[in-house]
């Protein structure tokens, strides 16, 4: 039996990585099976409820961590259930906002060679056009993930003038000339990102190794809210401190809904599941207080 392809999705918080999974599912053949391996910090399951609505066979997540680095453990294990449960023909795997995948790309590579049930097949790399050039100054993290990569997919770049993409590809360049770089299409064509055979890590680096230092998250509890005061208290998130909040809201006459926002953008999806809560991530050091506005406002009746 041939070795299960994994492909590495990776990308700063709310570049779009699920999103960009999610529209190249219907572009596969409808017998292909695929399972989503999802990391995320926060304790609150809200892209996978969402992927759970695809055609996807199965999805599992791994919360409260980062299994690039204090969580691989668990994802080995997950690998190994993936592929005793479901016998799929690509496993996804989607790492959480901060992640440097070089000790993810280190142990899947190691599993391979253990088991020889898995192959390493391509880390993708996803740019939000939008604000890459604003995070990037702050998070190193964000410029290794585009400096090793096999693919860099570039989303959002219909919210930016031509100029304003050049100005990210030139950055992207700086950063990492030789790899590839395309503009996210809502019918992204999956031969461009799969099958790659990456030749990435191939042996560990002391200097890959990963510690998160970057990213601070905050779980709100939130009791049923209007629309209009959820849409006022999120004006008042600052794109600077707070980059993604996400998470399960009870609209007043509405409904409970799953709530998607990154960088002054956000979506609403009707969940008919019973969780609430939201889960806030931002700058070390500032979530607390640059959300505190926010807070407040959802408390308002």
């Amino acid at each position: 039996m041939a070795p299960i392809p994994i492909s590495v999705f990776t990308g700063f918080l709310g570049a779009g990585k699920t999103t960009t999974i999610l529209n190249l599912l219907p572009l596969l053949p409808t017998d292909y099976k695929v399972v989503l391996l999802k990391n995320e910090f926060g304790d609150v399951e809200v892209d996978s409820k969402l992927a759970q609505q695809s055609s996807l066979t199965a999805v599992s997540e791994i919360l409260n961590g980062c299994m690039c680095c204090v969580l691989v453990g668990q994802m080995q294990t997950a690998l190994l259930e993936i592929r005793d449960n479901f016998h799929p023909d690509r496993i996804i795997i989607e790492c959480s906002g901060s992640a440097f995948p070089a000790t993810l790309a280190f142990q899947i590579r190691q599993l391979a060679q253990d088991t020889g049930d898995f192959v390493l097949d391509a880390i993708i790399t996803v740019v939000d056009a939008e604000n890459f050039t604003g995070y990037e100054d702050d998070s190193p993290t964000a410029r290794m993930q585009a400096s090793y990569s096999d693919i860099i997919l570039i989303n959002k770049w219909e919210h930016v003038s031509e100029r304003d993409l050049d100005i990210v590809i030139d950055h992207l360049c700086t950063l990492n000339d030789e790899t590839p770089k395309i503009k996210c299409q809502p019918r992204l064509d999956p031969a461009l990102i799969f099958g790659l055979s990456s030749k990435l890590f191939l042996t560990h680096d002391p200097q890959f190794d990963h510690v998160h230092d970057e990213v601070e998250t905050l779980t709100v509890a939130i009791v049923a809210v209007s629309r209009n005061i959820l849409t006022d208290a999120l004006l008042l998130l600052p794109r600077d401190a707070i980059w993604r909040v996400k998470g399960f809201v009870l609209l007043a006459d509405e409904g409970r809904h799953i709530l998607n926002w990154a960088f002054g953008r956000y979506e609403l999806t009707v969940y008919d599941g019973g969780a609430e809560g939201l889960t806030v991530m931002g700058r070390r050091g500032d979530v607390r207080s640059s959300s505190a506005k926010f807070v407040s406002a959802l408390s308002q009746r």
